[in-house]
């Protein structure tokens, strides 16, 4: 399976939902007319920034409204989107949440992000998800991790071992710490033997800068691209039928040895 993947690199307006929302209408049909991408991605929280003072007020009900605009513009294109992520309304609070949505329009996954970073205080205004993130995607399985995730490679190895040949990343992930921001991420297309594709905004908000440089990343770990710091569409082609050829050549998931990995610890054990 070959498909042109496609990261929407764009500043985000803080606290500002309809002109965000305008914003992205217009980049996606820029980026379907000269693209013509089958997946595309979308940065973490685009239609509200890191407004989370304000997220009660500005935030998506149920994520009603961002699910009809993804059907919308995945029907109206006839692809693929991983839309970033949206800040989810509910009645137990505010989550950090993804969706997908197929060609046809249909909301195939939904992932609340799982861990909060409190350097940015998401953990006093969100609440944490609780499941997992595995979902196929014309036919072929696929994961999506929001921001701090790849951070927790325990958790992104629990979707690989399970068939995840594509992870999928979005992000609002500060200037501070673009060094960690593409050796983490080649750490996990290196370590899972699968591709990364990762969309980060750029732009500034009241607290932080970001600087963009998002990554398509193959399974040896090679960036196939890699954007600046400024707006504009990271595209590339990826074969998925190389992490198969790959994950041949170093078995690295038949050599795990898991019946150790889960055996207790003892500290006080003497040699």
């Amino acid at each position: 399976m070959k498909w042109r993947v496609a990261c929407i690199q764009t500043n985000i307006d803080f606290g500002e939902p309809e002109k965000n929302i305008k914003q992205m209408e217009w980049k996606v049909k820029e980026t379907m007319e000269t693209v013509q991408p089958d997946v595309l991605l979308m940065p973490e929280l685009w239609t509200t920034g890191y407004d989370l003072t304000r997220l009660h007020d500005i935030g998506d009900e149920n994520g009603k409204k961002s699910q009809t605009i993804f059907s919308t513009w995945a029907r109206q294109y006839q692809v693929n989107i991983i839309g970033g992520s949206i800040a989810k309304k509910t009645n137990h609070g505010i989550y950090n949440t993804m969706y997908v949505a197929d060609r046809s329009g249909s909301i195939i996954h939904e992932y609340s992000k799982l861990h909060l970073f409190q350097l940015m205080d998401e953990h006093l205004y969100l609440a944490a998800g609780e499941r997992d993130s595995l979902f196929s995607l014309e036919g072929e399985t696929c994961a999506g991790f929001i921001c701090y995730d790849i951070r927790f490679p325990e958790w992104i190895r629990k979707h690989t071992v399970h068939g995840a040949k594509a992870l999928f990343v979005v992000a609002e992930w500060p200037s501070s710490r673009l060094s960690h921001w593409r050796l983490l991420l080649q750490a996990r297309a290196i370590e899972n033997q699968c591709y990364v594709i990762a969309c980060n905004r750029i732009g500034s908000d009241p607290n932080n800068d970001f600087p963009g440089h998002s990554l398509i990343i193959d399974p040896w770990g090679n960036i196939v691209q890699e954007g600046s710091d400024q707006e504009e569409v990271v595209s590339a082609e990826i074969d998925l039928t190389k992490v198969d050829s790959v994950r041949k050549t170093i078995p690295v998931f038949s050599d795990r040895r898991v019946e150790i990995y889960e055996q207790d610890l003892d500290v006080r054990k003497k040699f």
